[in-house]
């Protein structure tokens, strides 16, 4: 597990494709490698991988062909930069969001405005993740937990403080980008116990019947 708070911002240093998997290898920059051990976990962008090998100034980790399809990480290239972030243990101050680095989908920025000193951004999520996002709630994008401002069907936006524009790649964000999507893991679960052994409505959601059941009441009063 992890937090979405974002320890280094890494640079992709080598992409050794092997069949349809791939072997990378990533320069860590300031994230302390004097804790980690071969087959701990680094959340790289946003995606939970497993460290096979520690050169001295980073780590290789091996991508199957599933994360390849599921993510954004099939895109890098030599020399891009990348969110890093260390499992979290019980000593770690929570100061995002409970993060799994399995990442949902990939999104797209729509739009990029500065706001201040801050800068806003538009958001389209995937059809099917759009259910999960919640104006106020938490998103996972490339790894970072952010707070969404506002939600109008599949699109959202965010509003970047300065700090992270500076100590995250979001700061680089520009219309048309593709990034990691992971949605709050607490809507997923919530949704799966509501529907129970139900696995989907026609609507594709949680119907007012199911909530009833669950013994939410459809009263205003």
């Amino acid at each position: 597990m992890f937090t979405g708070i974002i320890q280094s911002v890494g640079e992709v240093a080598a992409l050794e494709h092997k069949g349809e998997d791939l072997r990378l290898r990533v320069r860590t920059g300031k994230l302390d490698l004097e804790t980690v051990a071969i087959g701990d976990s680094i959340a790289t962008s946003g995606v939970c991988l497993t460290v096979v090998d520690l050169p001295g100034d980073g780590f290789r980790a091996d991508v199957s062909g599933e994360t390849l399809a599921c993510t954004g990480i099939g895109h890098l290239k030599v020399g891009d930069r990348v969110n890093l972030e260390k499992a979290l243990t019980l000593a770690t101050p929570l100061g995002g969001h409970l993060v799994s680095g399995h990442v949902d989908g990939v999104a797209e920025v729509v739009s990029r405005q500065d706001d201040g000193r801050s800068v806003r951004f538009r958001m389209r999520a995937p059809d099917t993740l759009a259910r999960y996002i919640a104006a106020k709630g938490s998103v996972c994008v490339d790894g970072v937990s952010l707070t969404v401002n506002a939600v109008e069907g599949a699109e959202f936006e965010l509003n970047i403080v300065p700090h992270t524009l500076a100590e995250t790649t979001i700061g680089e964000f520009q219309s048309g980008r593709i990034f990691n999507l992971e949605v709050d893991i607490i809507a997923r679960y919530l949704e799966r116990l509501l529907l129970g052994t139900e696995v989907s409505t026609p609507t594709g959601g949680i119907s007012m019947e199911q909530l009833q059941r669950c013994g939410f009441s459809g009263s205003t009063d």
